[in-house]
């Protein structure tokens, strides 16, 4: 490795997280807009899960993403996706039936996974040695964006109706435009052969072990986070909260997770990764139910340090995984992204329909007690 590949670009780690908000901040539309599209489309709780399927659904091919990713020039993936998704999903509120909305959910979920295979694997060659701090950074480009984005969502709704949220439109293809300046000389596979499937399938079985672990991990806690992101302005409003305070809380949540995950990655290089792991996995259900059995100023401060827990983990599997020894990290990195993404899917899904079976309230300590059990998955791990 040459010594500049060792250190840290703060610029070029800088214009990632840019370019990491600038797209995820139109995918944190769909849950703060749930609850009007209940109202105006007459939607269940069941359908609304069944779209993040939808635009998850597209992670199934990520793994083909990658094998192109490491045969194209994959850096104008992250450059242009910021401008499609900003499309798709700013025409959510107005589409005119169920299939138009279907559609523009499906289009997000394919531009998110032409932008979250490469970028990673990106951020990870312009962060040296301190690929921990690098993976931080770029989380926290995400869950900025998720914070960002319910409040501007349901603003616009306030201001100028559903309509509204059109406007956004300009703003993403302005992204793409700055991002296509000062991203287009970054490349991310100009050392990687071209390899064959029977290599590709070498890299995968010995790989898989690890995404494994990190599955169950994330099986574990997924109904949890999906229950607090996806579904918490519509339980919030189930309590007798306003779709206003609903979407504040959703930015709230947000906000102490870019914390969270902020300082998770840089920890995790210190202190080890499955240290780190299981800190967060104790902390979370734990605070989790402080949340469900709180009201008042104290269900909001019990919010804060529910999110710092729920969404530390994210730089950290990001930074064992782009850690992992091969020539193929675009493809490493997209089974990771193809396993971990569809098990939220499913999740979302099941929340869904527990919710409408069981009740949210009921829903929501089941997602709790199964957290708790991705514990013994952390002690499994091995410490490097």
């Amino acid at each position: 490795m040459t010594r500049s590949n060792e250190k840290f670009q703060m610029g070029k780690v800088s214009l990632l997280t840019l370019a990491h908000f600038f797209h995820d901040v139109y995918t944190a539309f769909l849950a703060p807009l749930l609850p009007l599209l209940r109202d105006t489309m007459g939607i269940s709780l069941t359908f609304a899960g069944l779209l993040s399927v939808v635009q998850r659904l597209p992670t199934l091919f990520n793994p083909l993403v990658g094998m192109l990713a490491e045969r194209t020039r994959a850096r104008y993936f992250v450059i242009f996706t910021p401008a499609l998704t900003a499309i798709a999903m700013s025409l959510v509120p107005v589409a005119p039936n169920k299939i138009t909305l279907v559609f523009l959910v499906l289009l997000s979920g394919v531009s998110s996974s032409f932008f979250h295979v490469p970028s990673p694997v990106m951020m990870r060659k312009v962060s040296g040695k301190r690929v921990g701090m690098g993976m931080s950074f770029y989380m926290v480009g995400g869950e900025l964006a998720r914070s960002a984005g319910p409040v501007a969502v349901l603003g616009a709704v306030e201001l100028w109706g559903l309509q509204g949220v059109t406007y956004f439109i300009p703003t993403g293809i302005l992204a793409s435009t700055l991002l296509y300046f000062r991203l287009k000389d970054i490349a991310i596979a100009e050392d990687v052969h071209s390899a064959g499937r029977l290599e590709y399938l070498k890299t995968f079985r010995n790989v898989f072990p690890l995404v494994a672990s990190i599955a169950l991990i994330i099986a574990f806690r997924a109904a949890m986070k999906s229950a607090l992101t996806f579904y918490l302005p519509i339980f919030l409003k189930s309590r007798g909260e306003s779709l206003w305070f609903a979407g504040i809380a959703l930015s709230i949540l947000q906000a102490a997770g870019v914390v969270g995950t902020f300082f998770a990655g840089t920890i995790s290089d210190k202190i080890g990764r499955r240290s780190t792991l299981l800190i967060a996995c104790v902390g979370a259900p734990v605070f989790f139910y402080a949340f469900l059995y709180s009201g008042g100023w104290l269900q909001i401060v019990m919010l804060i340090i529910t999110g710092l827990f729920v969404f530390s983990t994210g730089p950290v599997f990001l930074a064992i995984v782009n850690e992992y020894k091969t020539q193929h990290n675009n493809f490493v990195n997209a089974v990771y992204m193809s396993t971990t993404f569809l098990i939220g899917a499913v999740m979302v899904m099941l929340v869904g329909l527990m919710g409408d079976y069981l009740s949210l309230e009921l829903t929501y300590k089941i997602a709790g007690a199964l957290a708790f059990l991705s514990v013994p998955v952390v002690l499994r791990m091995p410490k490097k």
